[in-house]
């Protein structure tokens, strides 16, 4: 006979796991499943299944064989490249086949003396891996402002897709990047000049990898996201943290979502594969005197991870812009001061400036920005740019001087 003590207990265990586990899924009999979250439920499709099912441990998804013919659909220069790098590193038979090292480092199985890949060899070596994974994309937003707007306010300045291999994602990736982030130059107390970057390159270029790398392979139509905005850079992948990871413990627990695509990443000198890349990104922000990265799980339809780097927008009235550094050249730069800088920098970004647009840069009155404006005019900085038989153009603007301009537009 049962004790009361005992019915106590059990009712205990019961709380603790409601507690811990608010997500609910019920599957019915016609394979069905539904997800109750508080007190609303929802229909679970394919891909959300096999992803509840990828992070209990029950389905590895990237050891999932696709329906990509070998060798025909892949890329055999980047499989050379891949063999030619694990060979030597594990010791292996310069007469080992292709497929025999592809298949020992879980990239695909024999099957009927024939190799058949798997998701993880497509990402790496397709042709094209959005045949296996429609998502296997990057998206870059650059919006105009801190804000993302929707509608007739929509403030996107410049939209980018870029697709192929996983490998190939980080490079191209790497290079949008590096031609949309600035770098400033700091005036320090020595009274030289210092570059200084947007942010520094080592903790984008991680976040970029580990949104690759970690992404989920069951989320197949899913992208991931770049944004960038006026002070902060955010990396968008699908799928929400792997098991046993928080933002809490991130820094310390290492549970990669695809440890074999890592793998390999780790022979084509992708990833280190040493349990440190977020704490690069970590250290990397703190040495160049920014915050450090946050990470957020967000719930958009699906699950997905968001690293978020800020900068140091709030301060840059200290900084030059490197370009306009470049073209006035360090004793013009020198004689600049905090508006002036602000003012050169905004034109060295957006070509043109007016009155209006100095008064809300620099925080001053009308006939104060006309000054400022005025005076590098006079210097020979600027030119002003005004139909002259109007006494007061609605349309004028000032720009940076021709030998200056073709010089920030070359390459």
């Amino acid at each position: 006979m049962r004790t009361r003590n005992h019915a106590n207990e059990e009712d205990i265990i019961l709380v603790i796991r409601i507690r811990y586990r608010p997500d609910k899924v019920v599957e019915t009999t016609d394979g069905n499943a539904w997800i109750r979250r508080g007190s609303s439920k929802k229909r679970l499709t394919d891909d959300e299944k096999r992803e509840l099912k990828a992070a209990k441990g029950q389905v590895d998804v990237e050891l999932e064989p696709v329906s990509l013919r070998f060798p025909d659909d892949f890329r055999l220069d980047l499989i050379k490249q891949f063999v030619d790098a694990v060979r030597p590193q594990r010791r292996m038979s310069a007469n080992m086949s292709a497929e025999e090292v592809l298949t020992l480092r879980h990239l695909g199985a024999r099957k009927q003396g024939a190799f058949e890949p798997n998701l993880a060899c497509a990402l790496l070596f397709a042709k094209d891996p959005q045949a296996a994974v429609p998502g296997c994309r990057i998206r870059f937003l650059r919006y105009n402002g801190t804000v993302e707007k929707t509608g007739e306010q929509y403030n996107v300045i410049k939209d980018e897709w870029i697709e192929g291999t996983v490998a190939e994602l980080i490079a191209n990736a790497e290079q949008v990047l590096d031609s949309q982030l600035r770098e400033f130059q700091k005036l320090g107390k020595d009274n030289k000049f210092y570059a200084v970057p947007e942010y520094p390159k080592p903790a984008w270029y991680e976040a970029i990898v580990n949104a690759c790398v970690h992404r989920s392979c069951g989320l197949r139509t899913m992208n991931i996201f770049i944004k960038m905005f006026d002070d902060r850079l955010v990396v968008e992948s699908p799928g929400g943290f792997p098991p046993f990871v928080t933002p809490q413990n991130i820094y310390e627990m290492h549970a990669p979502r695809n440890p074999w695509l890592m793998d390999a990443l780790f022979y084509l000198r992708f990833v280190q594969c040493a349990h440190e890349g977020t704490s690069r990104i970590r250290d990397y922000m703190r040495d160049h005197g920014l915050p450090a990265p946050i990470f957020s799980q967000q719930q958009v339809g699906n699950a997905l991870v968001q690293v978020t780097l800020k900068n140091d927008v709030e301060h840059r009235r200290e900084f030059i812009d490197t370009d306009a550094f470049r073209i006035l050249g360090e004793e013009l730069s020198n004689t600049l001061n905090d508006n002036e800088r602000r003012i050169v920098n905004f034109i060295a970004e957006n070509r043109t400036i007016n009155v209006s647009q100095a008064m809300n840069l620099v925080a001053r009155r009308w006939h104060r920005c006309k000054k400022i404006l005025s005076s590098l005019v006079e210097r020979g900085i600027l030119d002003h740019v005004h139909d002259k038989e109007i006494e007061r153009d609605r349309n004028q603007y000032y720009t940076l001087k021709k030998k200056f301009s073709d010089r920030i537009m070359s390459p």
